[in-house]
């Protein structure tokens, strides 16, 4: 973990430098494709998306600073074109125009026909949904495709990279169907699933629903030439337990709102705070330990600091809920954590600035506005 803390303030400095003008030029492509969607339900989902969810890709980048200069930008553009996939999908998943599983699975073969270069994109994505086809889907796949297939070590990562696409898939498809399923069929999936994994069915429905990131980490993997197909199977093997955190550490973030609107949350399966609190834990720690055992341990322990940081930060992760699990995993991290909570105390901070600055400036140039809601930073 004190390596870890080096390594990411190194890799700070490297995606500063290196990784960030390249996800703001290939958000940017995606945004102008975007604008060009001819379905206006469609077109105003995906432009919602990159407005809302943009910083996902910006966040997902940041395994790229492991990728030599040469492989880094083509890493890059795979990697934010696979993160808007996903978020998009996941967009057409939750929406009312949705028709159920069939119609999710249908959509979601567009996230494993991305990055499974042996065989050729099946299409027909839109075929159960309520809205009509749009090439958009088809230029984000051919884009992770091309930028992946270009990568040295791409086919010795793609069995694990078509696992966690089908694993991702479907624990998406089951949380978003407990609203008209109940939570039993995804219990009952996650139960079987979980089978020989290190994880409680509970923290395998939640790694399995951000598996994306460790989509991410294998393409990043793809990027070194000294990868081999046992590098990649350790690499899923050790980012399945860190998926866990982004997905239960932002339903925390989530949790009253959640509450209000009566929308499911991956909490909501822990009897109480402990509980989470304790199981948590358990899954740092398993990361810690397995991370010496992985190739790019240090860089992985790094990510895992930052994503625990990321969401300890945010104001809303101070509550009955969140503060113990945030006192376990910080005391869990250290001390590669602490220099990433002052990064994200500091960003925090100078995007709340920066978004009432944004606001100021908005009401003065329409006085009629009576209130503007910026951001939450």
């Amino acid at each position: 973990m004190a390596r870890a803390g080096g390594a990411l303030a190194l890799a700070d400095v490297r995606y500063l430098r290196t990784v960030a003008p390249l996800v703001r030029m290939q958000l940017k492509r995606w945004e102008l494709r975007a604008e060009a969607i001819d379905d206006p339900a469609l077109r105003t989902l995906a432009l919602a998306k990159l407005h809302d969810e943009g910083f996902n890709a910006e966040v997902a980048a940041m395994v790229v600073t492991s990728v030599s200069r040469i492989h880094r930008a083509r890493a890059v553009e795979a990697i934010v074109a696979l993160e808007v996939l996903f978020d998009y999908l996941d967009g057409l998943t939750e929406a009312p125009a949705g028709r159920g599983l069939r119609d999710g699975h249908q959509l979601f073969r567009a996230l494993t026909d991305a990055v499974a270069l042996d065989t050729s994109p099946r299409g027909g994505y839109y075929r159960h949904h309520g809205q009509s086809e749009d090439s958009y889907l088809e230029e984000l796949i051919a884009a992770v495709r091309g930028s992946l297939a270009s990568l040295p070590a791409a086919g010795l990562v793609g069995e694990a990279l078509v696992r966690c696409a089908s694993r991702c898939a479907e624990a998406q498809l089951r949380s978003h169907a407990i609203p008209r399923c109940g939570p039993a069929q995804a219990e009952r999936w996650a139960q079987v699933a979980a089978v020989g994994s290190s994880l409680g069915w509970r923290e395998f429905l939640a790694g399995a629903a951000s598996s994306v990131l460790a989509m991410h980490a294998l393409i990043a993997a793809a990027g070194d030439p000294r990868t081999t197909h046992e590098h990649a199977l350790a690499i899923d093997a050790v980012y399945l337990p860190i998926c866990v955190m982004p997905s239960i550490l932002d339903s925390i973030v989530d949790h009253a709102q959640d509450l209000r609107s009566g929308s499911p949350s991956f909490v909501s399966h822990y009897p109480d705070a402990a509980t989470l609190a304790r199981r948590l834990d358990a899954v740092a720690e398993y990361v810690v330990a397995r991370a010496r055992m992985t190739p790019g341990g240090t860089h992985h322990a790094m990510i895992l600091a930052g994503i625990v940081a990321y969401y300890a930060t945010n104001p809303l992760a101070d509550s009955e809920l969140g503060r113990p699990v945030n006192r376990r995993l910080r005391h869990r991290l250290q001390p590669a954590i602490a220099p990433a909570l002052l990064t994200l105390h500091a960003w925090r901070l100078l995007r709340g600035l920066r978004n009432r600055r944004e606001s100021s400036r908005a009401r003065s140039r329409d006085p009629s506005r009576s209130s503007i809601h910026p951001t939450n930073p």
